[in-house]
Formats: C-alpha cells, sequence, structure tokens
C-alpha cells in the first residue's frame, strides 16, 4: 500500500499496523449481535468477503443468506428494521448502490426505517478486477438520496465506533469499508461523533481534508512537508453526509490551500461537497480535489491506482507544494 520512503515515515510517526477495517466490523458486530439478539446481519453471497464466517457459525440464526440478489438484499433489510430488528445488509459496494440504488432510496430512506446498509470493498479495493468492480459512484448518488448518514471510517477506531454508532441509530445509515489492512491513526483519548471530523494533525499552510482509506496517505504526507517547513492539517472527514460544515469552513479560513482526497470519483464527492460550502460562504483558498478523474481508470492493485492518481505521500506533497508556489 505504500512506497519504501512512505512505509519509513510511517515507522518514523509510531504509527502501529491494525486490521483491515472490514475485520474489524466483523468482530464489532459480532460482539455487538452477541450482546444483541436483535441484531441481524443480511448478506448477498458475501459472507466470506464480508469476514462474517466467523459471525455466521457463532449466531446462525442471526444471518439471513440471500445469494446474489442485492435487491432483495436490500429489501430483507428494511423489512427486518421495519419489524424491530437491527439490520445490517452486507454487500460489495459496486452493486450495492449501483443495482439496489432503487430499493435505497424508497425501502430504506423514504421509509425512514433504521437499516444499516454496508458497502464492502469499496473504491478500487477489488484492483485488477477493473471497473466493473470499482464503487467510484456511491458516495456521490447517496449523497443525493434525502434521510441516510453516510460513514467512511479511516481506521480500526473509527471502524469500531461507527458500527456502534450503527448498532444503535435510529434512522438509516451507510458504511464503506475497503480492503487493505489500516494503521492505527487515531490519538489516544480521541473521540468519534458523527457529524464532526477528526483533526489528526493540526496546521495553518494547508489543510488535507480525507476519509476512509486516503486519510493515512495525507498523514504521512503532513509529515514530510512538516520537515520541509510547511504546516499541514489534516482532517479525517469520517462522516460525508452530514457534512462536518464547521471543520471545512475553519479549515477554508484559516489555511492557504485545502486539498481533498478521496477514494472515489471528484464527480459529486467529498471534493464536490466541501468547495460548494467553501464557496458558499465566500472562501476561496487554493483548491485542490484528489480522487478519481472522469475517464476510464487504469487497471491494476488498489496502490498502483493510488499512485497512478496522486493519492499517495509523495502525490500528495506535490500538490500542496503547487498549491503553495514552492
Amino acid at each position: 500500500m505504500f512506497t519504501p520512503a512512505a512505509r519509513l515515515m510511517a515507522d518514523k510517526l509510531g504509527l502501529k499496523k491494525g486490521r483491515a477495517n472490514l475485520e474489524e466490523f466483523a468482530d464489532t458486530l459480532q460482539a455487538l449481535a452477541t450482546e444483541d439478539r436483535n441484531i441481524v446481519a443480511v448478506t448477498s453471497d458475501s459472507r466470506g468477503s464480508g469476514k462474517l464466517a466467523p459471525y455466521g457459525k457463532a449466531l446462525p440464526k442471526q444471518i439471513v443468506e440471500v445469494g446474489i440478489a442485492e435487491q432483495n438484499l436490500v429489501g430483507i433489510t428494511a423489512g427486518l428494521a421495519a419489524c424491530g430488528k437491527k439490520s445490517f445488509g452486507v454487500s460489495p459496494s459496486c452493486f450495492l448502490t449501483a443495482r439496489s440504488l432503487e430499493q435505497i432510496k424508497n425501502d430504506v430512506c423514504y421509509s425512514n426505517v433504521p437499516a444499516v446498509l454496508v458497502g464492502i470493498s469499496s473504491g478500487v479495493s477489488y484492483g485488477a478486477l477493473g471497473s466493473t468492480h470499482h464503487s467510484l459512484h456511491d458516495l456521490a448518488v447517496l449523497r443525493a438520496i434525502n434521510n441516510v448518514t453516510i460513514l467512511v471510517p479511516a481506521d480500526n477506531f473509527e471502524t469500531r465506533e461507527a458500527v456502534r454508532y450503527a448498532a444503535r441509530a435510529t434512522r438509516p445509515v451507510f458504511l464503506r469499508f475497503g480492503k487493505a489492512a489500516m494503521l492505527d491513526l487515531a490519538p489516544a483519548g480521541a473521540s468519534f461523533e458523527p457529524g464532526k471530523a477528526l483533526m489528526l494533525r493540526p496546521g495553518r499552510d494547508v489543510a488535507f481534508i480525507a476519509n476512509g482509506e486516503t486519510v493515512v496517505h495525507a498523514l504521512l504526507a503532513s509529515a514530510l512537508l512538516a520537515e520541509k517547513g510547511i504546516s499541514a492539517r489534516v482532517l479525517s472527514l469520517h462522516t460525508v453526509k452530514p457534512l462536518d460544515v464547521a471543520a471545512v469552513l475553519a479549515a477554508g479560513r484559516e489555511c492557504r490551500a485545502v486539498v481533498t482526497v478521496e477514494e472515489h470519483m471528484v464527480a459529486g464527492g467529498v471534493g464536490e461537497a466541501v468547495a460548494s460550502t467553501l464557496l458558499r460562504e465566500g472562501l476561496s483558498p487554493k483548491f485542490e480535489m484528489v480522487g478519481f478523474p472522469d475517464e476510464d481508470t487504469v487497471t491494476g492493485a488498489q496502490a498502483d491506482l493510488f499512485r497512478h492518481y496522486g493519492i499517495s505521500m509523495e502525490g500528495l506533497v506535490a500538490t500542496a507544494l503547487r498549491l503553495l508556489g514552492r
């Protein structure tokens, strides 16, 4: 996932290696479901890829397998939630949010049931399987639907807290997870509050606003910029909706440049949400959206794609230096 230089920087920062957020999700859900028999997982032939095999073995009466039928998955998840169950519908994000969009809009959000939809293997996690399996549209389409909280955790801490929040939420929630093993990013004593970005590093020259598996690259870039005398703020924008408007505006007012970083198409994603928020307040810092452009994506592993599109320590440093005229 990292270049040799990025690995060295991670070691210098003392960042410890955690697990894939998806594994943390599955274990957290199983712990919650063991205590609360009302929790039910629904999968679309994704028990294995969703890391829910141990869950299914331990709690066979609290899991429903619908097969490769994502529209049915969303309908069943919504129906269980309407009947008083706390249901988690788990499926690859590329299929969950494209094939089942009508069911998400109507059965879950419009019907206002407390269902939790879990998009797994999101972004470009499927790597060389290519564009059919990439999920670079999901945040854009869900941002356009009323009545859903969208959470994209950056590390195991944010994942645990996001799952716990989703389990007690009274309205629809969408959780987005990739497949890579993550580094522990949250500082000791950090708190997780949906709708409130987590500041991982202060700074006033440039602000990186990132989420999910891109956050670690922003943090490493911030550390490398510090060695060049540049102060870089890093925000983990774990909640895409509702957006932390206060944190975005503070970055726009206090920093000379703002860079958004996302494992998503730049069209309709976090970058556009941040840009519109800044412009509505008349703020105009130097600005760049780093993500996937409106083109056929190249083929390769997630790490290869990140480096190709500038979602890396080195790529983000270059973007920041260019915006700052360095």
